[in-house]
């Protein structure tokens, strides 16, 4: 017996990615997320390209990911492509400990985020 199939979680002239497990706090992330909030699809991805934030690189291959889905999965036009929403979202945090002076010890916390993005055809975003 075959399961059922599950309804799409983006319209018709949408497609996302999701990117799980990122190695930075969603504060961080969340500051290159809404850099690219609404832009075309290659204005985005050269603003990616130069940015001085380390974790750009992942998020331009979420976009390059959500922009493949878009291509292949829904036969959308790559090139009026817009980035119609960039979200982040909180994760695990793993905590670890740092010896401090007279036996005392510190909690550092290493958090992990997730992004998601959801790219639009622009005549649907205007």
């Amino acid at each position: 017996m075959a399961q059922t199939k599950n309804a799409r979680r983006v319209g018709a002239t949408e497609a996302r990615a999701k990117v799980t497990n990122v190695r930075i706090s969603p504060q961080k992330l969340n500051l290159v997320a809404a850099s690219i909030r609404g832009l075309p699809v290659q204005k985005a991805l050269n603003e990616l390209e130069f940015s001085r934030k380390r974790i750009a690189i992942d998020v331009r291959k979420a976009l390059y990911s959500a922009v493949s889905n878009a291509e292949n999965n829904h036969n959308l036009d790559i090139d009026s492509l817009v980035v119609a929403e960039a979200f982040v979202g909180k994760n695990l945090v793993m905590k670890r400990f740092a010896s401090r002076a007279r036996g005392r010890s510190s909690r550092i916390l290493k958090p992990f985020s997730e992004i998601t993005i959801v790219v639009r055809e622009a005549g649907e975003a205007a």
